[in-house]
């Protein structure tokens, strides 16, 4: 059995490192020109799609093709998947109002403390995420059933996400519901199916990752762990609630809907 392709791996990264930052770049251009920021959160998505097909042709001869070619396709459905979710959902929206409270703090030009402080910071957050993707890609080693068990876990993360947002989108789109708290289907099971469903997704690519060897488990372990953190305590679920909390009816729902892992709702708050 061949070993693990180290250097084209570390060749590799460059390649993804190089293509985060572009997909970013090109994306602040498309901003500036439309002055909306919003547009990055398109991109996160779309650049880890760019990074996978990237690294999938870098690792042609090096590692099983079958590992490759799923761990690339795993991760092009999501990330396509999700950019078009969120460029349907800010269709016809201005600025983001996290982006606007961030840029109303710039001291000197806003669009180059958006470049600094958004783009570069999520490009590099892509590079370090998308290392599961990357490790995976050169292991010669043929297929284990640990690759399919991180192939279901990452579909049960999918379904997750997407099933999430459609129904959300289902519920926004009744005037009735405006400013109500929604509680059906999914989200009757977990106050966030899509954050969810993401952590599932990157779990799932790491278990790929890890059917490549011990050596590129323990390189990419730090891209779901970072996921975790930032979904429970960063950018997603802590800042979510803490706007959420204002909503007539979130306290009551908070009280017998799960925070995360999905659950049966409570009968009684």
């Amino acid at each position: 059995m061949s070993a693990y392709a180290w250097s084209a791996f570390a060749v590799g990264l460059g390649w993804a490192a190089a293509t985060a930052l572009a997909t970013m770049l090109v994306t602040f251009a498309i901003a500036v020109r439309r002055g909306v920021h919003r547009v990055v959160d398109v991109a996160w998505g779309a650049a880890f799609a760019a990074v996978a097909l990237v690294t999938f042709a870098h690792a042609y001869g090096a590692g099983d093709p079958w590992r490759r070619t799923l761990v690339t396709v795993l991760t092009v459905v999501w990330g396509l998947r999700l950019a078009a979710h969120i460029a349907r959902r800010g269709r016809g929206h201005g600025e983001d109002p996290r982006y606007a409270a961030m840029l109303d703090r710039a001291r000197g030009s806003r669009n180059a403390y958006a470049l600094r402080k958004i783009y570069l910071l999520q490009g590099a957050l892509v590079w370090l995420v998308s290392l599961p993707v990357q490790a995976a890609q050169y292991a010669p080693a043929p297929l284990s059933a640990l690759a399919v068990a991180g192939a279901v876990l990452w579909a049960v993360g999918l379904f997750f996400e997407a099933v999430g947002d459609v129904q959300l989108a289902r519920f926004k789109a009744v005037s009735a519901n405006r400013g109500r708290i929604m509680d059906q289907g999914l989200w009757r099971w977990t106050r966030h199916p899509n954050y969810f469903g993401d952590f599932c997704v990157w779990w799932g690519l790491f278990l790929i990752a890890c059917d490549a060897g011990l050596g590129p488990a323990a390189v990419s372990v730090v891209s779901p762990l970072v996921m975790s953190v930032l979904l429970i305590k960063g950018s997603g679920k802590r800042l979510l609630e803490r706007h959420m909390a204002q909503r007539p009816g979130w306290a009551a729902y908070a009280a017998r809907t799960s925070g995360f892992f999905p659950r049966p709702p409570r009968e009684r708050p």
